[in-house]
């Protein structure tokens, strides 16, 4: 029987990029793992409400209300009692500590709203991606996932995916294009990738 790579989604809203993400598991796109766990950074995250939609246990883990310790801590110990092998942040807006990072080299996915290196770094997130490539005048931006290491925005990257920018493009407007398009399609792609290589190993 195949061993399925256990998989916890850390969401702070919305949660559009956790819907793809299940919507392809129950397509059987991510054949080597399994979303077991979604943790929340706050209480009203609609997120919580997608993850009980597709019967996935859902958690909030209110991050405004505890340390950086605290907050780690308690995240830890979910993560362990979900035995958890990757985790996946699909618009998880809560900066996580070099420490905890450490704890899991090579299994910490992150989607980005743009081709990095283009358009990252401190603030870089949500609409303000979108709104620099349009203030920039580029003509294609895109999306990139990636694997997280101790620094923002660093570590290796698995796939990126390119999105033209269209004349009359708002940056909500170029935001949902570039989901669609692209962190939609590249999300349960570089899960099954990661998946696929630790039920292996």
């Amino acid at each position: 029987m195949l061993k399925k790579a256990n998989i916890a989604v850390l969401v702070s809203g919305g949660g559009t990029n956790l819907e793809a993400l299940l919507k392809a598991q129950e397509e059987g796109r991510i054949p080597h793992g399994q979303i077991v766990l979604v943790c929340a950074s706050n209480e009203t995250a609609y997120a919580l409400t997608r993850a009980a939609n597709h019967g996935v246990p859902g958690v909030a883990i209110p991050r405004k209300q505890m340390s950086q310790e605290a907050f780690e801590a308690t995240l830890s110990l979910k993560l362990a009692e979900y035995k958890i092998d990757v985790i996946i942040l699909a618009g998880f807006l809560s900066i996580l500590s070099e420490g905890f990072v450490r704890q899991w080299p090579e299994r910490i996915l992150n989607v980005h709203p743009s081709l990095i290196p283009s358009f990252c770094g401190k603030g870089m997130y949500g609409l303000k991606v979108h709104e620099a490539a349009l203030a920039k005048g580029v003509k294609v931006t895109g999306a990139t996932v990636h694997l997280v290491n101790e620094i923002p925005d660093g570590g290796r990257i698995l796939l990126q995916k390119a999105v033209d920018i269209l004349p009359g493009d708002t940056a909500e407007v170029l935001q949902r294009r570039v989901m669609e398009q692209a962190e939609w399609v590249l999300l349960p792609q570089a899960a099954e990738m990661l998946c696929k290589q630790i039920s292996e190993s």
